[in-house]
């Protein structure tokens, strides 16, 4: 893969993540879906990896790439990581470093991108980079300081989104652009920017790492009946409380949308 092109990537609203206030941990916002919606699906993947692989967080340091409010950086620490969260958003991380200082989580929040990640090498036991990568427009330097920064046998864990017509029609038409459903801002994600497993993987090869494994993602309703509950959203009688409250992410075989995975560093 290569470094996305300037028209292409000057389409992808980033700025949304700059936006004064808490957008992240109020309940009523579509970030918030984040922690209800798909954090049980990828963080549970990740502790039952964890598990699987024999390893101990405790006094291991583990960093997460474009940890945003603090989402998913929360439940690294709470896996029992030394956790430190960077992303190149200040009001991000600002609404991050106040939750985890008023849910008792001692964290470290830096200001930076992956690009350049400001870390030495072989520092992490573990990287996480969740819902980032098909936002990045250097998406080969990314991965390679993800590398870089990261022990030897150490675990790089992450998720995206695949390029596929499914994932344009779902990701892209239903969930930012289609009125009827639409709960994402438009231009949230950009489908050219989306990564086929296949080229991740890759990338990741070339990179120090013997990827492991990908898996897939799926409603836990039927496609109706999503459409079912977007639609309640839209008219006002549901708010996003209360989607999170019916609709989440469950492990399957399916791909073709949002898929995550595994890779470890040889």
């Amino acid at each position: 893969m290569e470094k996305v092109k300037a028209e292409v990537y000057q389409r992808i609203d980033n700025d949304l993540y700059n936006a004064g206030g808490d957008i992240w941990w109020k309940g009523d916002t579509v970030l918030h879906l984040l922690k209800t919606s798909v954090n049980p699906w990828r963080a549970g993947y990740q502790r039952n990896i964890i598990k699987k692989l024999g390893i101990d967080p405790r006094g291991k340091a583990a960093l997460e790439v474009g940890s945003g409010g603090g989402i998913l950086t929360e439940e690294i620490a709470k896996m029992g990581f030394n956790t430190t969260g960077i992303d190149p958003s200040e009001p991000s991380i600002a609404t991050a470093s106040n939750h985890a200082k008023a849910s008792g989580l001692d964290i470290k929040y830096d200001k930076g991108s992956g690009e350049h990640l400001p870390y030495a090498d072989n520092s992490f036991d573990a990287v996480f980079c969740c819902d980032v990568l098909e936002h990045v427009q250097d998406l080969p330097r990314v991965i390679s300081e993800i590398s870089r920064v990261l022990k030897p046998k150490g675990v790089f864990f992450y998720d995206t989104l695949n390029r596929t017509f499914v994932s344009k029609l779902v990701a892209i038409k239903i969930w930012q652009e289609w009125k009827r459903w639409a709960f994402m801002p438009a231009n949230l994600h950009v489908w050219e920017m989306f990564i086929k497993p296949a080229e991740l993987k890759e990338l990741l090869g070339k990179n120090g790492f013997e990827w492991k494994e990908h898996v897939g993602s799926s409603p836990n309703v039927s496609i109706p009946k999503m459409l079912g509950y977007l639609r309640k959203r839209v008219k006002g009688k549901w708010t996003y409380a209360d989607l999170g409250k019916h609709f989440w992410l469950i492990e399957s075989n399916d791909m073709n949308i949002l898929y995550g995975g595994y890779a470890v560093k040889t």
